[in-house]
């Protein structure tokens, strides 16, 4: 399995210093939050977005996701969420990213109409992704939080531009193991979001193995499938200040995720 960690975790770095880390510390890849306040955005001109290729180019690192923040199942039209969505394709495809991440966001909705939006929406949204060499990944977060609320929309959609991310905090807070997580996200699995948190009642990032989440089983039911893809940390600075800075933490985090794998090879 391939290694990346996301820039949710250092917003304000420029993204030559951010493939520097990754390449210091062992990285494979990095996904790179899409934000109009932070350095990687829908706005970048065509120069702007070719200089940050060669920025991880030149480390010799990937950029494994555009992570954008569309809401394929909430209520509304669907202009706006495709109009996003396809801002965030062609930006993926631009700077050479392999996805785009998305939410559900179809809080307060009918469990029907909810999914029926997000199958719809991804629908239209998938070939224009596999035309562009790109998926789109929902994410198990917020309204469909577990594997099954996720696999159940893409059933619907059934196309190879539309996949799955498997944000491991997400589908453990909605009472799922990782061995029934697995089967079920597995025909439609993009990768994977590890973190550690201290438990349900607090989320506040915590490096990785000083927490609650079940990150050994985790990589251990990847490793019986044989699946062979990418864990990236997703480390939530942005959104909790007090948590410790993330560049002194990821030598060993990246080294905890190896022994996680050699564990369990």
């Amino acid at each position: 399995m391939r290694l990346a960690f996301s820039t949710l975790g250092v917003p304000e770095l420029p993204v030559g210093q951010v493939a520097r880390l990754a390449a210091d510390n062992g990285f494979h890849g990095v996904e790179l939050r899409a934000s109009p306040e932070g350095p990687v955005h829908t706005g970048l001109s065509p120069d702007e977005r070719a200089g940050v290729a060669e920025e991880f180019g030149k480390a010799g690192v990937e950029i494994l996701t555009v992570a954008a923040y569309a809401e394929v199942a909430a209520a509304g039209d669907d202009d706006p969420v495709l109009e996003e969505i396809g801002a965030a394709m062609t930006l993926a495809h631009d700077l050479g990213a392999s996805f785009v991440r998305v939410f559900p966001g179809g809080g307060g909705l009918a469990v029907e109409e909810a999914d029926a939006l997000a199958a719809r929406r991804l629908a239209a949204a998938a070939p224009v992704a596999e035309d562009l060499g790109v998926r789109v990944l929902l994410e198990t977060h917020d309204s469909h939080r577990g594997g099954a609320d996720v696999a159940r929309v893409l059933g619907t959609v059934g196309h190879i531009g539309a996949g799955a991310l498997w944000d491991v905090m997400h589908t453990w807070l909605a009472g799922e193991q990782p061995s029934e997580t697995y089967p079920v996200l597995a025909p439609y699995l993009g990768y994977l979001q590890v973190k550690d948190i201290a438990s349900a009642a607090d989320t506040t990032p915590l490096p990785l193995g000083a927490g609650v989440l079940p990150l050994a089983e985790t990589v251990e039911v990847l490793s019986r499938a044989d699946w062979d893809g990418w864990l990236c940390w997703e480390y939530e600075k942005r959104w909790y200040p007090q948590a410790a800075e993330l560049p002194g933490l990821l030598g060993a985090a990246r080294e905890h995720l190896a022994r996680l794998l050699a564990e369990s090879a």
